[in-house]
């Protein structure tokens, strides 16, 4: 497999985005990559692929700056491009989460490295005898493809809903140590000052998501694969393309097996699209519902 596919962010006060994303898009085109960069006022998150050239010559150049100098990177490998176009997008928030008081960039919560974790979820506690609690903050969709053995999972379905969420369940984490994880770590890295804010001190951030701690110690403890926002879909615990495909017309993460239904049309529609059309029609017809006007 000759495509490198790179996933990093981080959070790091930048002021000169107008300057800096043209830049970023030159380059990367000059390298022939293909993915996103999201720049914010907190900081970049990317996902690119290329070549093993082109990818260590963009990151060698992007680390020339001081900012990103400790940039840490996931890698994985694909026969081809997942990605279709380079785009270099300027955001208010590389993950949006819609509470300006959480801050990474000013200080990150601890954070657990994936061999610690699993040895943590061998032994069924923490290091001081505490049960570990996994947190999902993925989006339900990305959850159905694969997570953590018996993670608590909220089924949101965008991150800003996450704080609400865990402020009415606040109590259901007492006395237990948590992990927060998503697929890279960025996500995580921002639920996990949260919930030390509202005095969830246990609450750790799993370093580098999922994707990290497929790469250091596989796929002990956890089922399933692993989302991702690019045309391979999802990865295997190895980092290999898993033949999982998300539908174009209503995001429902499509197994190999189901892909030989002939409901699945690829582009078109699958069998949770005509699943529930069919069902739709089948419904008994209500009279409607008189007008309001706010």
């Amino acid at each position: 497999m000759s495509i490198v596919n790179i996933a990093a962010y981080k959070f790091v006060s930048l002021d000169d985005i107008a300057t800096l994303r043209p830049a970023l898009l030159e380059h990367c085109q000059t390298l022939d990559l293909k993915g996103t960069i999201l720049l914010a006022p907190e900081g970049i998150n990317l996902f690119l692929a290329g070549s093993r050239e082109s990818i260590d010559a963009f990151l060698a150049q992007l680390r020339a700056d001081g900012r990103f100098a400790d940039l840490i990177v996931k890698e994985s490998l694909s026969e081809t491009q997942p990605f279709r176009r380079m785009l270099v997008r300027a955001k208010k928030e590389i993950i949006t989460m819609k509470m300006p008081v959480i801050k990474p960039a000013d200080g990150r919560a601890p954070g657990v490295e994936p061999a610690t974790l699993k040895r943590w979820l061998d032994a069924g506690h923490d290091d001081e005898g505490r049960p570990v609690v996994m947190l999902d903050t993925r989006n339900d969709f990305e959850v159905d493809v694969g997570t953590f053995d018996n993670a608590v999972d909220y089924r949101l379905t965008k991150f800003s809903e996450f704080p609400d969420v865990i402020a009415e369940h606040r109590a259901e984490f007492e006395g237990k140590t948590i992990v927060s994880f998503c697929t890279g770590g960025i996500r995580c890295e921002k639920a996990a000052i949260y919930m030390r804010d509202i005095g969830l001190e246990h609450t750790y951030q799993l370093d580098g998501g999922i994707l990290k701690y497929f790469e250091d110690v596989g796929g002990a403890h956890y089922q399933g694969d692993c989302f991702v926002f690019d045309y391979r879909t999802a990865l295997t615990p190895d980092l290999a393309p898993a033949g999982t495909k998300q539908c174009f017309a209503c995001r429902a993460v499509v197994t190999p097996e189901a892909q030989q239904s002939p409901d699945y049309v690829e582009g078109e529609h699958c069998p949770a699209c005509v699943g529930d059309k069919a069902a739709q029609s089948a419904a008994p017809a209500e009279s409607p519902s008189p007008s309001v006007v706010n």
